[in-house]
């Protein structure tokens, strides 16, 4: 019985720890799966998006919506986290026979989950073409075959994400984008690091004007005029900006978060 007790206490206390260990000010932080997205990115982010004068919580929330932090099944699979499309010589996420299950509402990939579940309890359809790059290694990338490749390979996973960002901050926002919406980020980020300095990087209203920059509008990033507000919105909630600049500090994540 003092076991019993002992056990439930130490689980209490764990809960608690917690519940406050994030900044109360930023709501979503209290969620596993934000913190565990954000953790195994946002350093590696912060020196990509600095190489490259790109805002990080700017990429990080983009991230964030575009993935499902990390838990969408066209993510999870390809390692691309930022939903970029495939070029004429990237091989792109093909057509997938995959089941969910109806409540919550998931699509399942990996052979092992999809055993643990009845026939009952699955929907199987055909899912179109992604046609977004597939990060996967060569040989099985652009197939539909070891689907849950990156679960097994962590480090895979990570360098496919990092990839990832890396060819957004690069390719994408480019003066040699054909697209306003980025040669014209592309031009105003290095205008404003010119003038201000690399810090200027980490301020809320530059983050919030290069999501505005790139979305929103026809011929960017995504035509929606939610998508924007969507960002920003995540951006504000998960404290982003605070948490990139505290990295670049050299905080560890825990002290930032």
């Amino acid at each position: 019985m003092i076991k019993f007790i002992m056990k439930h206490i130490l689980i209490l206390l764990l809960l608690t720890n917690f519940l406050f260990s994030y900044d109360k000010n930023f709501s979503y932080r209290k969620y596993i799966h934000v913190k565990k997205f954000y953790s195994s990115l946002v350093k590696e982010t912060v020196d990509i998006a600095l190489k490259h004068n790109m805002p990080p919580a700017a990429i990080l929330a983009i991230a964030s919506v575009e993935s499902g932090y990390g838990r969408g099944y066209v993510a999870s699979i390809s390692g691309n986290i930022l939903s970029l499309g495939a070029n004429k010589n990237d091989k792109a996420l093909p057509s997938l026979y995959l089941p969910n299950i109806k409540s919550p509402y998931k699509v399942i990939y990996n052979k092992k989950e999809i055993a643990t579940f009845s026939k009952d309890e699955l929907v199987w359809k055909q899912r179109p073409k992604s046609l977004k790059k597939d990060y996967r290694p060569k040989g099985i990338a652009g197939t539909t075959t070891n689907l849950d490749y990156f679960d097994y390979n962590k480090e895979a996973k990570k360098k496919a994400n990092l990839k990832n960002i890396e060819e957004f901050c690069t390719l994408w926002i480019s003066y040699e984008n054909r697209f306003k919406a980025f040669n014209g980020a592309r031009a105003f980020l290095d205008e404003q690091v010119k003038k201000h300095g690399k810090e200027i990087l980490f301020t809320k209203k530059l983050n919030e004007e290069f999501i505005n920059h790139i979305g929103g509008k026809k011929n960017s990033f995504n035509y929606r005029k939610t998508w924007p507000i969507k960002v920003i919105k995540v951006l504000e909630k998960t404290g982003l900006t605070k948490l990139t600049k505290d990295i670049y500090e050299n905080k560890s994540f825990d002290e930032a978060w």
